[in-house]
């Protein structure tokens, strides 16, 4: 049996070397070393350990670089021979099936199938296919026993010979940001509990746990999310026998890290636009790390901001200084909001970009289609704009937050660098005067003209009747 029926089930852009994770963060060479280091040798030499561990999770605040490192780690592994599988979960990539539990199990199992090393396991795994075309269907529990235990069991056994030649590690990024998979449709069934993504984290966890009890398991497994309270819960009282805790703090050197990534990305500004070798000085460049607070995101968002096109280069870092200098604040992320305020303001009409990303960004199921996948951004710019390129011009400026495809590209969403933003957007505390009190109120403005005829949609866009079905459908079941 081929591969094709099990490629139809899993998420291509959930991989670590996916196109569609082509612009994800990366570790900056000679930048995280220490941590990347213990992560990789962990992977390769756990079992060596006094009390080994199958199970390692990096956590650490919103904005550490955690997925930077991930990434990094995956290609290192890789590159070694070391990386069995992976899945990089979202809740903002151009991909629904990034955002649930979905395809987790079918996509693991798929890149298990494509190592040479695991020929005969990957054979199993497609005849389990084969004999079961709805395991996809089932419980993620079963969905791990039948489609990797049962292929390892038969395949590998309890042979430590056999367990140690082929891959050794699996990555899992972003556990915090799997979003609940709904089997209800609530608009139907008012008095239905919504099922909670803190359940189906806990049992993605579970199932990862149960594998790695399991001595025909070869596997060992880097899991990597912010310390939320169901997760941090269940590594604390569950799995703490069979886990490492790698948390990403001063240990790890992110200081002496972020000079070395703000040195970099100067040293490009100053040769493209041909300024001095002493710009900017030491001191502003110790003033962004110490802004940043061990935020990665921060001097991340900050490089970005000052690399654009919006300004000369030494406008935009002043104003980014500008943007640091705060009162005392009780909210560990104050400079990061000031940096991300001052984006938004930048633009010709704060409020409304500020909204608009909201709307977007806020609750990715209402503004996707049928199966969960954003609409492109130019319907998006079709349904928002009040006269045609207010899109362009709204947006302007925010290129170091949000990532806009070609005018000529119909297809690609929107899509923003850093979830930390969206965080940012939904807090009234942080975010002040941007703040959207009712996400849904733009949308029912807009869907009103629509319904009244109103809204001129371009006939040039031949996807955009189907798409104002779905959206009327949509606020129908609203109301």
């Amino acid at each position: 049996m081929s591969a094709t029926e099990l490629h139809e089930h899993i998420a291509p852009g959930a991989m670590h070397d996916s196109d569609e994770r082509c612009d994800a963060p990366k570790c900056h060479p000679e930048t995280r070393v220490a941590v990347q280091n213990e992560l990789v040798d962990w992977g390769e030499h756990g079992d060596k350990e006094k009390e080994p561990k199958k199970i390692v999770w990096v956590t650490g605040p919103a904005g550490g670089g955690k997925t930077a490192i991930m990434g990094s780690v995956a290609d290192t592994c890789k590159n070694r021979g070391l990386l069995a599988c992976g899945f990089f979960f979202s809740s903002f990539s151009g991909s629904a099936n990034r955002r649930s539990k979905r395809c987790l199990v079918a996509t693991l199992a798929y890149q298990l199938v494509q190592h040479n090393a695991l020929r005969d396991v990957g054979e199993r795994i497609l005849s389990c296919v084969e004999h079961d075309p709805a395991i996809f269907k089932k419980k993620v529990e079963v969905q791990f026993d039948q489609l990797l235990m049962q292929p390892l069991r038969e395949s590998l056994g309890t042979d430590p010979v056999r367990q140690s030649s082929g891959p050794k590690v699996i990555v899992i990024d972003g556990l915090d940001e799997c979003e609940a998979e709904q089997y209800h449709d609530v608009a139907r069934s008012p008095h239905e509990i919504p099922r909670s993504k803190e359940a189906d984290q806990v049992e993605i966890l579970t199932a990862l746990l149960n594998a790695t009890n399991d001595p025909c398991f070869p596997f060992r497994i880097i899991i990597a999310s912010r310390p939320e309270p169901a997760i941090q819960s269940f590594f604390t009282d569950i799995a703490h026998r069979t886990t490492r805790k790698i948390f990403l703090d001063d240990k790890y050197k992110p200081d002496a890290d972020m000079l070395l990534f703000l040195e970099s990305k100067f040293d490009a500004i100053r040769r493209q636009y041909q300024l001095s070798a002493s710009w900017p000085s030491a001191n502003v460049k110790h003033t962004l790390v110490e802004n940043a607070s061990g935020q990665f995101i921060y001097v991340a968002v900050a490089m970005r901001f000052i690399s654009g096109s919006t300004g000369p280069p030494h406008e935009l870092l002043e104003q980014v200084m500008a943007a640091g200098r705060h009162e005392v604040s009780t909210n560990p992320f104050a400079i990061l909001d000031a940096l991300y305020a001052h984006i938004l303001n930048s633009s010709p009409n704060p409020l409304l970009a500020a909204h608009w990303i909201a709307f977007l960004f806020r609750n990715t199921r209402v503004f996707s289609d049928s199966a969960g996948n954003p609409f492109p951004a130019r319907f998006v710019q079709l349904f928002l704009e009040s006269s045609p390129g207010e899109a362009s011009y709204v947006l302007r400026g925010l290129n170091s937050l949000l990532s806009t495809p070609p005018a000529d590209d119909h297809v690609s969403p929107y899509s923003l660098f850093h979830k930390s933003f969206t965080d940012f957007l939904r807090d009234r505390s942080r975010c002040g005067s941007l703040y959207m009190r009712d996400p849904y109120a733009l949308y029912d403005t807009r869907y009103l003209q629509i319904w009244k005829g109103t809204f001129a949609i371009s006939p040039n866009f031949p996807a955009s009747v189907p798409l104002i079905r779905l959206l009327q459908t949509r606020a129908q079941q609203r109301r």
